[in-house]
């Protein structure tokens, strides 16, 4: 197996060599194995392997990032070389910069995170067994006209970042994966759904046959699909949707939109923009969660922090850039790949979970839409103006009647956080644990 330590000190010191004033380098490489089956038999069967580099150097305030996947000294020489020439022709950016030393991470604990099952690779004969399984389960389902797919896969990961301020570091993950689609119905009248589970550690996935079976309960609760009525409804953001909306505040808070003046957010800080008594918190250090990390792409150390406590929006998600351009201090967010610099993102978020269940929800919301698939998306940047297609079922008298699709909802964000109430159903497993979350009078666009 590839030293990718190896590799990222060989990175550093050709960029040195090449006439660098500084540079950070990261090697990854992984492996991947997928099957889908169709019908019960083999469909389509991958495997891939690949490793690849990337080195960005810095001189003065110009920069340049490069990438590989050749990890032979010629390559990584020519990259050094590449990388310096395109920095002393880039344009300047006062706010770039490598951490100092005294702000790198040091003495974390990796294996507390739980990131790799270090176990032997699934064999493709497992794997397949358990596609097929699925698809079987789901089959067998009374009004399931055909699954129209069915996949299990695996994968492992590992990152090393390193840098000339004297950071380096790495850590491996797992991903062990299952998903299937079911369709009930016919031509016009064909309706379809999904589900899917990925987890570390095998044994925390749901069985294959659940899978299959819960795609296809989803599908049948689908036939009949028509579209609503237009007018001023409330709305139900399903869990399995609803972290889209909460991640709509989460971009708007982000440093880069924020520093370029495009967030709705921009004059909000320290005001409120959800409901008292709600919090949205970022943890990286969830054990056995794949979003997790021990430090960030700039080295620095990651840690739990409130993104908005008591519905105050508390600070924005920084990166080392754009802290330093907003006058802040980094959150320890940086993200990058190996042909890119770093830019702030988030890891694991979490919403306040509510004391209703979604059921207490649909009734006492009477009259609206249960969203439970989402297409499209027309998001203001500036002003936080929302519209998306979606799905769902009608609720009447607090009660279920029919599915829906083709209709649009719309509203402004500022006034949909506000007035958003949680219910208590979040998947405490996942990367965005947010429950379902009820939203009064938004705009449906339907017959």
């Amino acid at each position: 197996m590839t030293d990718l330590a190896t590799l990222t000190d060989a990175l550093l010191a050709a960029a040195t060599k090449a006439g660098a004033e500084a540079a950070d380098a990261i090697a990854t490489d992984g492996s991947a194995i997928s099957i889908d089956v169709r019908d019960g038999a083999l469909e389509q069967a991958e495997r891939a392997e690949g490793i690849e580099i990337g080195l960005r150097v810095l001189i003065g305030k110009r920069q340049a990032s490069v990438s590989a996947s050749d990890t032979s000294d010629a390559t990584i020489a020519e990259m050094a070389e590449r990388a310096v020439a395109m920095a002393r022709l880039a344009p300047e950016d006062p706010w770039i910069g490598l951490a100092d030393p005294g702000q790198l991470a040091k003495d974390w604990d990796i294996a507390a995170l739980d990131l790799y099952e270090d176990a032997p690779e699934p064999a493709p004969a497992a794997l397949e067994d358990a596609a097929r399984a699925a698809e079987a389960a789901a089959a067998a389902i009374n009004g399931i006209s055909q699954v129209q797919s069915s996949a299990a896969a695996y994968s492992r990961n590992r990152l090393h970042l390193a840098a000339t301020n004297g950071f380096s570091g790495g850590y491996t993950r797992s991903t062990h994966s299952q998903y299937c689609v079911a369709i009930t119905g016919e031509g016009t009248a064909m309706e379809r759904d999904h589900y899917g589970e990925a987890r570390i550690y095998h044994a925390d996935l749901p069985s294959p046959e659940e899978i299959g079976r819960l795609a296809a309960t989803r599908a049948l609760e689908r036939a009949g699909a028509k579209k609503p009525k237009t007018g001023a409804y409330p709305v139900l953001f399903d869990e399995r949707v609803a972290a889209s909306l909460i991640g709509h505040l989460v971009s708007a808070a982000n440093g880069s939109a924020v520093a370029r003046g495009a967030s709705w957010l921009r004059d909000r800080l320290g005001e409120q923009v959800l409901p008292k008594g709600l919090a949205i918190t970022e943890d990286p250090h969830r054990p056995r969660v794949s979003g997790s990390k021990p430090f960030d792409a700039e080295g620095l150390a990651t840690a739990p922090r409130d993104i908005v406590r008591d519905g105050i929006l508390q600070g924005w998600t920084l990166d080392l850039a754009t802290a330093r351009q907003l006058g802040m201090t980094s959150t320890g967010s940086a993200a990058r790949g190996t042909s890119s610099p770093p830019h702030p993102s988030v890891t694991n978020l979490a919403l306040t979970q509510g004391t209703e269940t979604r059921d207490d929800l649909i009734r006492d919301m009477g009259t609206g839409l249960l969203v439970t698939s989402m297409i499209g998306s027309t998001i203001n940047p500036n002003t936080g103006d929302y519209s998306r297609g979606a799905s769902g079922f009608w609720v009447e008298n607090g009660e279920i009647t029919t599915a829906i699709n083709e209709c649009t909802i719309a509203g402004n964000l500022h006034d949909m956080l506000r007035s958003i109430r949680p219910a208590n159903d979040a998947r405490t497993w996942t990367g965005r644990v947010v429950p379902s979350l009820l939203v009064e009078g938004l705009t449906l666009a339907g017959d």
